[in-house]
């Protein structure tokens, strides 16, 4: 096999030695679940790019984020994959479970971090509730090239533009045209390949919408059961909305620094006011 070379770097942003990249090893997980159809679309298209791992929830997780097991023990068995020759593991866990497994004990050489295909997009603020990116950002927080690849449609009639696209930004990362770290959320309209009008880096976009309670009984208990209604997206140029909603592929970059550098000099005055207020002992004057 040809070998291709790249400089590196790591988590610290220090370069690495070259890496070999005749061989990449690529983590693919999910949130919709082991045998969700874009799991393993995904896994067909990046046959001969490198050697895919499947690490995902045996069931549907979506809406967990990042969320962790911390309070029981979390469990994996190994499976029969619906590609034959694909190593699968099933994890009675979350997707950010999964991951961390993986990473941590399961696989642990991984070159590349895959979450999706989900079904369903994962836009603007609603990225801090996504199974899909809180798995990918598990592998970004390692110091790797994570993607998060969503389709935005809950019922997709095929996956086909999305495992180009995972096939293709595969690739680049094998060549050392993505950066490491990186974080990346990638969403696509529901659209056939030949109808995508283009790809744009995006930021994410602002919506506005309420979730609504509805409360039922059972006959035993009272329940309450949480929907939200359809957004109303701040439909601007250069967010993520906007590009899919013109029929263009959507790439935002992601990190996980959540400060609002902005507001920090307009909160600053309350420094002073609330040490004050909490600890007057530490002002007084000494006798």
């Amino acid at each position: 096999m040809q070998k291709w070379w790249v400089a590196g770097y790591n988590a610290r942003g220090d370069q690495d030695n070259r890496r070999d990249l005749s061989i990449v090893n690529i983590l693919l997980t999910n949130d919709d679940g082991i045998y969700a159809p874009g799991l393993w679309a995904a896994v067909e298209a990046l046959e001969g790019i490198g050697k895919v791992v499947v690490v995902a929830p045996d069931r549907e997780q979506s809406g967990v984020g990042g969320s962790v097991t911390l309070n029981s023990p979390v469990r994996a068995r190994e499976i029969v994959p619906s590609v034959v020759g694909t190593q699968t593991w099933a994890v009675e866990g979350t997707p950010a479970d999964s991951v961390i497994l993986a990473l941590e004990s399961l696989v642990k050489d991984a070159d590349l971090v895959i979450a999706g295909i989900n079904g369903g997009a994962n836009l603007g603020e609603d990225i801090l509730i996504s199974g899909t990116v809180g798995a990918a950002l598990q592998g970004y927080t390692r110091g790797l090239t994570a993607i998060a690849i969503s389709l935005a449609s809950l019922r997709p009639v095929g996956y086909e533009a999305g495992a180009r696209l995972v096939q293709v930004l595969a690739q680049q990362a094998r060549e050392g045209a993505l950066p490491r770290p990186a974080l990346l959320n990638v969403n696509l309209p529901p659209v056939p390949v030949g109808q995508l009008q283009g790809v744009d880096i995006t930021r994410l976009a602002r919506r506005t919408y309420a979730d609504t309670v509805r409360k039922g009984d059972d006959g035993k208990n009272g329940f309450y059961w949480i929907t939200r209604t359809r957004p109303a997206w701040e439909m601007v140029e250069g967010t993520d909305v906007w590009s899919l909603r013109h029929r263009r592929v959507s790439i935002t970059p992601l990190q996980t620094d959540l400060t609002a550098h902005d507001a920090v000099p307009g909160l600053a005055h309350l420094c002073g006011r609330l040490s004050t207020l909490v600890m007057p002992s530490a002002h007084l004057a000494p006798s």
